[in-house]
């Protein structure tokens, strides 16, 4: 069976992944990004199906939605493992909620047509707060 990434493609992929003679701070924002585009496609995982797939059998929907989760994982746990050397496990758990927010509310409106009430702003000002008690201290690696 032919490898689901070309190995040349592949190699890059995990040459940006490891690769640490980049300045730290972009090295830093690697994990983010990568989040970033995991949560794309947790949200779609979790919620993409109530908008046009309300009429398909449940076990094709949860398949759907395994395969889509697929694509999240393969951007998530990179993104953890390249994480925990810059920020420690509760900094990255804080992290993942401020994008998983963010990415959803663009997704309730953008995707679902659902309209940004008040209730958005204030969870998001919680998750700045939490964001600021996780971080007020300096960034340590891995713990």
């Amino acid at each position: 069976m032919p490898p689901l990434i070309a190995p040349s493609s592949q190699f890059a992929i995990e040459r940006w992944l490891c690769d640490n003679s980049d300045h730290e701070s972009g090295i830093m924002l690697r994990p983010i990004i990568l989040l970033f585009l995991s949560n794309i496609f947790m949200t779609f995982a979790w919620y993409g199906h109530l908008k046009n797939m309300g009429g398909k059998p449940l076990a094709f929907v949860i398949l759907a939605s395994w395969g889509i989760a697929f694509f999240e994982y393969m951007l998530q746990v990179p993104a953890n493992r390249i994480g925990i050397r810059y920020y420690n496990l509760g900094q990255l758990k804080v992290l993942q909620e401020v994008i998983t927010m963010s990415v959803f509310a663009g997704f309730a409106f953008f995707y679902m047509k659902q309209p940004l009430k008040l209730d958005y702003l204030w969870a998001g000002l919680c998750l700045v707060g939490a964001a600021y008690f996780m971080f007020h201290g300096n960034v340590h690696p891995g713990r």
